[in-house]
């Protein structure tokens, strides 16, 4: 199965490259797993805009820009989604919020296992960020897990072989991939089985045919 480790900041100076090469080396460690990192500094998507005109054809959209239709597309290939992230006045990057709604009409995240990894330069760690993020993958109807990894202090969060200090946080990660690894398995298994359509389409199926039974 493919796990996409999602860089969530492009800050200049961001610590995000302490965290993100352990996360990986641990991720391609995983049998269950083949991994790919998708770093929003190599996807300079434009801001959100995309709408019902902007689709071209819906059974292929080409969106507004050919960045867009090529995230929407990497995003479909994974089976489970990793995101790092750290935490910007209570919630995650405005860059990362926008990535996640630029897979717009795809349903590319729908049916699929999402969790994270929060760190910060104090003890916060970035779980209002994780929480909050948990509020937007059930909006996107990807299953958020409850299992995460958080990095408080984290420039104090490695040794000089950039492997955590502080051993409760592999064994935060090996839980974290596993139960990534079971939920990705699980749903799998039940979208190759098929589908439901979204909610919002069905919702609007069913009203027009509501509609025009009416009349």
């Amino acid at each position: 199965m493919k796990l996409q480790i999602i860089v969530g900041s492009t800050r200049p100076t961001r610590a995000a490259d302490k965290v993100v090469p352990w996360v990986a080396r641990r991720a391609a460690l995983h049998e269950a797993f083949e991994t790919e990192i998708l770093d929003l500094r190599d996807w300079p998507l434009p801001m959100f805009g995309e709408h019902v005109g902007s689709l071209g054809d819906p059974a292929d959209p080409s969106y507004s820009d050919e960045i867009v239709r090529r995230w929407n597309r990497k995003i479909a290939e994974a089976d489970a989604y990793l995101i790092v992230t750290p935490e910007y006045n209570h919630s995650i990057p405005g860059e990362l919020k926008n990535a996640i709604d630029s897979v717009f009409f795809s349903f590319a995240f729908r049916d699929k296992p999402m969790a994270a990894v929060g760190y910060s330069a104090g003890v916060g760690a970035a779980i209002r960020a994780i929480e909050h993020l948990a509020q937007i993958a059930v909006e996107v109807e990807a299953a958020p897990l409850r299992s995460s990894v958080v990095l408080p202090y984290v420039d104090k969060a490695f040794d000089d072989d950039g492997e955590p200090s502080d051993p409760a946080t592999d064994i935060s990660m090996q839980i974290l991939l596993d139960d990534l690894a079971w939920w990705a398995a699980a749903l799998h298994q039940a979208r190759s089985q098929g589908e439901l359509l979204p909610g919002k389409i069905r919702a609007r199926q069913a009203l027009a045919a509501a509609t025009a039974g009416a009349s």
